[in-house]
């Protein structure tokens, strides 16, 4: 009856936990061989998506990957069939580890943050002053057009002052009664 029910043998389970405990103790270098790799940081190129688009290209089962239809990725040396998958591989964690970085960021401090808020309110403030001066020479500059205006309406004016002055002496010249005889008032000097 009792050969059915499975026995423990208390002595073998109490080594294995000696044995366990000793190796967390005394790591083994074999296995605790971890690659250091470096926080993830921004990339510093601009992912070229544009250069295939709209474009035909010939495949054949001898073309190197390189050349087969889609993106291809040096580091990982795979071909990826469209622009998101290809973003998605690009940002993934397999790439990134080709690439010798982990997923993980480095923690900003404080004094990094309080830095960055300054960067960032100085660059606000000389965008709000660099706007200030593109209104000011926006009102410079229609100040200055109603300036020319102003001027070009005063040599208008003095324009038609001299041609009325003309247009007085030359109907000086013609006889008023002769003019009236003939039907007419005078030689060009009427509006047009």
């Amino acid at each position: 009856m009792a050969g059915y029910r499975k026995t423990w043998d208390k002595d073998e389970f109490a080594q294995k936990a000696k044995d366990r405990l000793r190796a967390e103790d005394d790591p083994d270098p074999i296995t605790e061989r971890k690659v250091k790799r470096e926080l993830l940081r921004p990339r510093d190129h601009k992912v070229d998506l544009d250069s295939k688009l709209g474009k035909t290209m010939v495949v054949t089962k001898d073309s190197p990957s390189a050349m087969q239809g889609g993106y291809y990725c040096k580091v990982c040396d795979c071909v990826v069939k469209d622009s998101i998958n290809y973003l998605d591989h690009i940002n993934g964690k397999k790439h990134q580890r080709n690439l010798g970085m982990s997923m993980k960021v480095e923690r900003s401090t404080l004094e990094q943050v309080r830095a960055r808020f300054e960067r960032n309110k100085r660059k606000k403030e000389e965008e709000e002053k660099n706007k200030a001066e593109d209104y000011d020479l926006e009102v410079r500059a229609q100040e200055r057009e109603e300036e020319e205006e102003r001027q070009r309406a005063i040599k208008r004016q003095k324009r038609k002052e001299k041609k009325r002055a003309e247009t007085a002496a030359a109907e000086g010249d013609v006889d008023p009664e002769l003019a009236a005889v003939m039907g007419f008032g005078g030689f060009g000097g009427g509006a047009k």
